[in-house]
């Protein structure tokens, strides 16, 4: 059976969003944007992340301190590479995402650290 994703998506894309795979840091087309809009995922269109929840974490991948309303990212427990993280993923269409960790600032402490490539960016419309 054909997989649909592989038609929609780049290979690297594939790899990143259904291989639950890493992007190089400081590669990711997002990591310096500065503009006003949503974070989309890249697969669904599922609305993640506010640009006015983005900061600069140093880690080398978009990090923003909380998702959006809608609440369309959820977690799952990683255990790979040795580690025990927590993998973000899109609610709606299963897309990894990235990781969120507990070292981000106030309010909530949150750093999610995500693929740029996992992402598109709508820019607010004048």
């Amino acid at each position: 059976m054909s997989d649909p994703w592989k038609d929609k998506l780049s290979e690297e894309e594939y790899r990143v969003t259904r291989q639950a795979g890493t992007e190089r840091p400081y590669t990711g087309e997002y990591l310096d944007n500065k503009a006003t809009g949503n974070y989309v995922c890249k697969c669904c269109g599922a609305n993640l992340f506010a640009s006015d929840a983005k900061f600069d974490s140093g880690c080398g991948w978009p990090s923003f301190f909380e998702q959006s309303e809608e609440a369309n990212v959820v977690y799952r427990v990683d255990n790979s590479l040795g580690m025990k993280r927590t993998e973000i993923v899109c609610k709606n269409c299963d897309a990894h995402l990235g990781h969120v960790f507990d070292d981000g600032p106030k309010p909530t402490g949150q750093r999610y650290c995500v693929n740029s490539i996992s992402l598109n960016f709508k820019g607010q419309e004048d």
